[in-house]
């Protein structure tokens, strides 16, 4: 279990580009191993109230062991600023189905890979007392190597598609940085300039 959780952090950090969000930056692998499933657990219905003026950030999900992140919707929202929450939470959704669907493929090939090698060397998947039958970490580590070369192209694939929509993220950021700026000082300028008008 330890081997298997080592090796599927040991996988996004190879293929995981540095993500250019803090939010992202705080995830870490997890240190023990999600239960097997086939069914794509269903995302936290939880949201943030109305009222709120942070993001939420709901708890690992089993699956793509990814912390899900809901952004809040500020008051008078502009349309650039609409535009760069769209595109910020499209890419967490983007993300997590990725990482389930890669953590799935990865439980489901270490298993065949294990009872193949069982099989060839004519053991039971279950000693006399029940337990479950494992390979030690040279053998795991054949299949650690065959599944990163197997996987090489669709993780290299995935780092594009990472970098282009963090470059696209950080883009709108800037862009809504300096739209927020010229918002103050125009608002100081109007202030400043009614509080010296001369009434009559």
């Amino acid at each position: 279990m330890a081997d298997a959780a080592a090796a599927r952090c040991l996988t996004r950090r190879l293929f995981s580009p540095f993500s250019l969000r803090a939010a992202s930056s705080s995830r870490q692998c997890s240190s023990t191993e999600a239960p097997q499933q086939d069914k794509t657990p269903k995302r936290s219905i939880f949201r943030p109230s109305v009222s709120s003026t942070h993001d939420w950030i709901g708890p690992p999900n089993q699956l793509s062991n990814l912390r899900p992140i809901v952004y809040h919707v500020p008051e008078n929202e502009s349309e650039l600023e609409k535009r760069l929450r769209h595109l910020r939470q499209k890419t967490e959704d983007w993300n997590h189905e990725f990482w389930i669907e890669q953590n799935i493929s990865f439980r489901k090939e270490k298993e065949t890979y294990i009872h193949s090698q069982l099989k060839a060397k004519g053991l039971p998947l279950r000693d006399e007392q029940g337990r479950r039958q494992n390979l030690n970490s040279e053998e795991m580590a054949v299949f650690y190597k065959s599944f990163l070369d197997t996987n090489r192209i669709r993780h290299a694939n995935y780092n594009k598609e990472w970098y282009r929509r963090n470059f696209t993220i950080t883009f709108l950021m800037a862009r809504v940085a300096l739209l927020n700026v010229w918002r103050t000082v125009t608002d100081k300028h109007k202030k400043k300039k009614s509080s010296s008008t001369p009434t009559a």
